[in-house]
């Protein structure tokens, strides 16, 4: 008999859920559960490995009952995950050697700037389109086997291996057979090379890590094995993998050069497919490997916003504007415009495409008149023009203009935040009714690698209810608008020098 449903697991840094799919790419049942967050300094995040693991499988557990579906029933299972978070385990064993370190911890920060110095941050760049950051995971498997007694030369005779969080789940899930990650997690490592989809033997050398830890690179949409019956009752197959950023992409159909979505949280992750070659920024973005299928490679611009969400979060736990975080559509809508105040939510700094870690936040424009409402509608729209800020880089260094930006996360929900982003970017934003995007993106993945659907063309094909926002703005003044916070921006930037 024909099985009916995929399984997505979506690992996330607060939370691991679990979705199912059908046919028509609609969610049957899901099911969630929180992951602590372990702080053991300043600026220091780990999670535990094994809490990672019993919540990810709780969940996947929780949402097969719900609906009433057996293993037997489950085509394949993809995984997405949060990018960057780095483990160290025992081969034999699985047991992990140390807390995993979150893709938010900064720990590797001095490295970083030692690299820096030292020049090597435009050859890092070249080979793996990242800026040297300790957002990604290279430097964290550094610190772990500088870290750990003995470590670097039991990773040397093959005893240990690293993997982020999609290779610590397809470990598990296969009670130990498998050792592997796809090229959209590989490439947020600082040691993948992004035109030889491959670890780079140089910047391996260059981190002192051993080529014996790393694990295989599949392709994003491939059966890798199988889940062990165990878990659930039934071996099911392990046929997709991508990071959580890219997995959206797939998930909001954006297979064109061009397509583009913006996913918005805490922070806001705005991704273009750039097709089968990658694009080098020359405006501050990063360039990453967005999923392969069939051995052929799609890539991506990449950049990242690290305040959008929390914004709104501060409005209400900072200064007690709001009481929750969806009174601030209310309270923005009752003002025509901002009164000229911009707000600039630089709290850690700024993102995309500024880069810059000392920037920090300022409210400008303020006059007696400003009233609460008016902060309300500059917070949404200082989400909005970080956005148009990336956009912009985005099309400059692609060559491809964006006719529309396709959106998902908590913020989409605010209707005057869509209609002010459509304004501000000036192209049509379309939000989808189903907001899974991320686990779709894993489930479609894995669908495709089983023959659950044929091709991207049936995918595309697939029902969805979505609300178009059409820019309704003249030019002059979106530009206007734009140009004032260009100029807030500006006074950040230069406050510290």
């Amino acid at each position: 008999m024909p099985r009916s449903f995929i399984l997505a697991l979506d690992q996330g840094t607060t939370s691991s859920r679990a979705l199912l799919f059908d046919h028509e790419g609609s969610v049957v049942a899901q099911a969630a559960r929180e992951l602590p967050q372990i702080f053991p300094k300043p600026g220091w995040v780990e999670h535990d490995p094994e809490a990672i693991w019993s919540s990810q499988l709780a969940a996947a557990r929780e949402a097969l009952e719900k609906a009433q579906v057996p293993a037997s029933d489950v085509a394949a299972i993809g995984i997405t995950n949060q990018r960057e978070t780095t483990l160290l385990w025992e081969r034999a064993s699985g047991r992990p050697l140390a807390n995993a370190i979150v893709w938010q911890c900064r720990r590797t920060a001095p490295l970083c700037e030692r690299l820096v110095r030292a020049g090597h941050a435009p050859r890092i760049r070249r080979k793996t389109g990242l800026v040297c950051d300790a957002y990604f995971s290279g430097t964290k498997l550094r610190w772990l086997l500088d870290s750990i007694p003995g470590a670097r030369r039991r990773a040397r005779r093959g005893e240990l291996a690293f993997g982020t969080v999609d290779t610590w789940l397809a470990h598990r899930l296969s009670f130990g057979r498998l050792h592997v990650t796809d090229p959209s997690n590989a490439s947020r490592t600082l040691l993948f090379d992004l035109k030889r989809r491959r670890f780079d033997p140089e910047l391996l050398k260059l981190l002192r890590v051993p080529a014996e830890v790393l694990p295989e690179v599949r392709d994003s949409s491939e059966v890798l094995g199988e889940c062990d019956p165990r878990w659930f009752g039934a071996a099911i197959p392990i046929a997709g993998l991508a990071g959580d950023q890219q997995a959206a992409l797939f998930g909001q159909r954006c297979f064109a050069p061009g397509s583009m979505k913006s996913t918005y949280g805490t922070g806001c992750f705005l991704l273009m497919n750039t097709g089968a070659a990658p694009r080098a920024s020359r405006s501050g973005l990063l360039s990453t490997i967005a999923w392969s299928r069939g051995g052929a490679t799609t890539y991506a611009l990449e950049g990242s916003l690290f305040v959008a969400g929390a914004a709104v979060q501060w409005l209400r736990d900072g200064l007690g504007l709001i009481a929750s975080a969806a009174e601030i559509e209310g309270l923005a809508a009752s003002v025509p415009d901002s009164g000229g105040v911009t707000f600039v939510p630089a709290f850690v700094g700024l993102g995309a495409p500024h880069w810059d870690s000392a920037a920090r936040g300022a409210i400008v424009g303020l006059t007696r008149g400003t009233t609460k409402a008016h902060l309300a509608r500059a917070t949404l729209e200082a989400i909005a023009f970080q956005t148009r800020d990336v956009v912009d880089c985005m099309e400059r260094d692609a060559g491809l203009r964006v006719r529309e930006l396709r959106i998902d996360g908590g913020a989409t929900r605010n209707e005057l935040f869509c209609r002010t982003l459509a304004d501000l970017l000036g192209v049509t934003v379309v939000r989808p009714a189903q907001a899974e995007a991320t686990a779709a993106g894993a489930a479609f993945l894995a669908g495709l690698a089983v023959g659950f659907w044929r091709d991207e063309r049936e995918l595309a094909a697939l029902p969805r209810a979505e609300t178009r926002f059409e820019p309704t703005t003249k030019r002059a003044h979106r530009e206007a608008e734009h140009a004032r916070w260009r100029e807030a921006v500006g006074r950040v930037l230069s406050a510290r020098r």
